[in-house]
């Protein structure tokens, strides 16, 4: 860890760490007084969408179309979100890349509007850097700001009525 905290230009963090390593060991006897263990295969887990207007709606890509249908959102994709602040990696950005630059390859460009986050500026300049950015670019793509946006509803959506938050699903139930 050292190592990498070096690597990241964060070596305070790993010294801080050295020199209290108290701080970093669990309570004595802690190991005995879990409520619940939790095992997750992972391979198991299934890829998921966010959305719309929040991060925190989660749905499993094979149940996505399901739960649009049962809801008040737009039936339309408006806009496409690749990243965030908080977890869009070099590796991230770098498969997306490629797709975008085989989409170009076959013709394609994207229909809707783009946005692209890099999960912090060290990974945005790295990705510059590498002419990741330049594919993102080339489609058309927004660059933003390793910033809160988008994906937190930070955003002027023109398109759509917004008519309540994560309540859309009852609110229909409700209605009908």
């Amino acid at each position: 860890m050292g190592r990498y905290l070096a690597a990241t230009d964060r070596s305070y963090i790993s010294k801080a760490a050295k020199e209290n390593p108290n701080l970093l060991q669990a309570d004595e006897g802690s190991e005995k007084h879990y409520d619940d263990i939790i095992e997750i295969n992972l391979s198991t887990l299934e890829p998921h969408i966010n959305g719309p207007f929040t991060p925190d709606l989660s749905h499993t890509l094979s149940s996505f179309a399901g739960d649009v249908e049962q809801s008040l959102w737009p039936k339309d994709i408006s806009h496409a979100m690749i990243g965030s602040c908080t977890n869009a990696s070099f590796e991230d950005l770098s498969k997306a890349a490629v797709l975008f630059r085989e989409a170009r390859n076959a013709g394609l460009k994207p229909k809707v509007p783009v946005f692209i986050t890099a999960g912090s500026e060290k990974i945005r300049a790295t990705v510059e850097r590498e002419g990741i950015m330049r594919e993102f670019e080339d489609a058309g793509a927004t660059i933003l700001s390793n910033s809160c946006g988008p994906c937190v509803g930070q955003w002027n959506r023109k398109e759509v009525v917004k008519v309540g938050g994560p309540l859309h699903g009852a609110l229909k139930t409700v209605l009908t």
